[in-house]
């Protein structure tokens, strides 16, 4: 059976197990321990509880409880890591390099010295890190992170009087995004709704699914209700105190409650102008009659052509004149059978007769097979 603890090495840090062994630890007590970039104390978190499954093969053993030696070197240590911060902070102003100096930490054994900056991209930072290591003859590691992360180092103060979220108690960041301000109705301020690091405030997550939750059981804003004295449009909902603000008919506002409501979706006696819906449902019916007034339109011009076509067949077949139709120029197709039917003396076919000014020519040719004289109109 074994005894495993939580520590952190900072506060509202990550937490880490460790194997306690045989070492009697409490909350609070500051141990020694051997990590992957070498010995460091932390904190114990949470008190040592026995396991009986089996102890995962990565976790490291307690060296040894914290003696007041190892205090006084840890107290060695932060005057070290404010005298490199300084010097660091000096080359950095003159090699005039983009960068901003954040924190310096140093390994408790000293092995090692990490340099946490913040920068807008990358930086070339060779020559200074060839300045740190000659100066105080350790490892220099320099390490870029971004602006949370400095908030988080640095600690300050809120907008809401209290110590930030992110050095206090929050160990880790989590994605925030404008809706959880627009879903709790705050201003959007970025001076209102920004924390110290400028990205926007951590606590918007905190009553984000709460809201969710209570917005479910009140309608949405343009949404048409109806209530005991008439009905209206839903204008703003305030969720912690449970009013409806809501805009009637004749443009008066009221604030209801939400056992208020009557229904939702009221039927809508006079649509107002400005009703989208029912323009849109309208626009379809629209574009369908005026396609069948322009179908209609093209039949009626249509019609007037059928029948004057019929008409002009009518008078060919029944061998009338045909005043209101102007003659048509004679098609070489047709005028060739007749000459050939008058050179040969035969009769002409009744399709190809020629009508002049109205009268119409015998049948036949002369009886002695010549041309026939022509019509006394000519």
């Amino acid at each position: 059976m074994s005894h495993i603890v939580t520590i952190q090495f900072a506060k509202a840090s990550k937490m880490y197990d460790f194997d306690a062994g045989d070492i009697e630890l409490a909350q609070g007590d500051q141990v020694v321990v051997e990590t992957e970039r070498g010995l460091g104390i932390g904190q114990v978190v949470r008190p040592p509880k026995e396991r009986d499954e089996a102890v995962p093969a990565n976790i490291s053993t307690i060296k040894r409880k914290a003696t007041p030696d190892d205090l006084a070197t840890l107290e060695q240590i932060a005057i070290k890591e404010k005298e490199s911060f300084d010097f660091c902070v000096k080359r950095i102003i003159e090699r005039n390099m983009p960068m901003k100096l954040v924190k310096v930490e140093y390994q408790f054994d000293s092995s090692k010295a990490v340099f946490f900056f913040t920068a807008d991209g990358r930086v070339d930072f060779r020559d200074l890190v060839k300045d740190l290591a000659h100066s105080f003859h350790t490892r220099i590691e320099m390490r870029q992170i971004g602006v949370r992360d400095e908030a988080k180092m640095i600690g300050g103060i809120g907008i809401c009087g209290r110590e930030l979220c992110c050095c206090s108690f929050l160990r880790d960041f989590q994605p925030v995004s404008v809706k959880m301000a627009k879903e709790q109705n705050l201003a959007l301020n970025p001076n209102k709704i920004s924390g110290q690091c400028g990205r926007l405030l951590c606590c918007l997550d905190y009553e984000y699914d709460t809201y969710c939750c209570l917005r479910k059981n009140y309608p949405k804003s343009g949404k048409r209700v109806s209530i005991a004295n008439g009905a209206g449009v839903v204008d703003k909902v305030n969720i912690l105190t449970g009013n409806i603000t809501l805009k009637l008919d004749d443009n008066k506002i009221v604030v209801i409650k939400r056992e208020e409501i009557i229904g939702e979706g009221a039927a809508v006696t006079a649509a107002p102008a400005s009703d989208t819906s029912s323009q849109r449902t309208a626009t379809p019916a629209q574009s369908r009659n005026t396609q069948k007034t322009r179908e209609r339109r093209t039949e009626q011009r249509r019609k007037p052509e059928k029948s004057s076509l019929q008409s002009v067949l009518q008078v060919a077949a029944d061998k009338t004149a045909a005043a209101a139709v102007s003659p048509a120029a004679p098609n070489k197709a047709s005028t060739e059978p007749q000459q050939d039917a008058a050179k040969t003396g035969q009769p002409r076919s009744k399709k190809h007769r020629s009508r002049k000014h109205g009268h119409r020519k015998p049948h036949g040719g002369t009886p002695d097979g010549g041309t026939p004289p022509a019509s006394s109109g000519a």
